[in-house]
């Protein structure tokens, strides 16, 4: 998979490396000589230009990508980078960092936008997930389907302690993604049983907000 980043900075640079870690192609790009730090990730292409600039993303053979992220630490950029990405050079994903929560809003398919990442939003659920034993916690929405994928850790009480994952029905549209036990995540089966600590993360449809008490009473009540 080829994948251009707009930002070169900490975050463009930490996601560059684990694409390549992975076998992917990487273009980072970035408008300041000084985020030209290119023996941090010295396997990945590099351009110093504007990514707000059609020619820069030219340069880049944006349309030759699999997957554009727009990284920078700022969000007007951020959606300029994305709208000029999928309406100019057709990119089929975009992914867009949002710096800051208030503008998620804007970050849509109108921007260009297929999966809009809110640091702040997935941290201020992790920071709830780890004192809220037994709630369900929204951690992630994917912006073109309206699907979301929520967190819950199975308190000691959970009716479904010892029950076996084919046996338990499911309110709504839920799928049960992955186990994670201790620090070991675990593709669930219908033969699995769920056991108290046990991580569930759960994806739900669109529609989601109908039956997320239904999805709370089944697990932690």
């Amino acid at each position: 998979m080829r994948v251009v980043i707009a930002g070169a900075g900490s975050v463009g640079r930490s996601i560059a490396r684990e694409l390549l870690a992975h076998g992917h192609e990487v273009t980072l790009i970035d408008k300041l000589p000084a985020a030209m730090k290119i023996a941090s990730v010295a396997d990945a292409d590099w351009l110093l230009a504007d990514a707000c600039e059609p020619s820069a993303l030219a340069d880049a053979e944006v349309a030759e990508a699999d997957v554009v992220v727009a990284a920078t630490g700022d969000d007007k950029a951020n959606l300029v980078i994305s709208l000029i990405a999928k309406t100019e050079f057709a990119v089929p994903r975009v992914v867009a960092r949002v710096n800051n929560p208030k503008n998620e809003w804007m970050f849509d398919r109108s921007w260009g936008v297929d999966v809009q990442v809110s640091t702040p939003r997935i941290m201020t659920s992790l920071v709830e997930e780890a004192v809220s034993v037994g709630d369900l916690v929204k951690i992630f929405t994917f912006h073109q389907s309206g699907a979301s994928i929520h967190e819950i850790t199975l308190p000691g009480d959970s009716p479904v302690i010892g029950r076996r994952v084919a046996s338990i029905r499911w309110p709504g549209s839920t799928v049960l993604a992955a186990i994670i036990r201790g620090d070991r995540p675990i593709p669930p089966s219908p033969d699995d049983t769920l056991e108290a600590g046990d991580e569930l993360l759960l994806v739900v449809d669109a529609n989601a907000e109908e039956y997320l008490g239904e999805i709370q009473r089944t697990l932690a009540p």
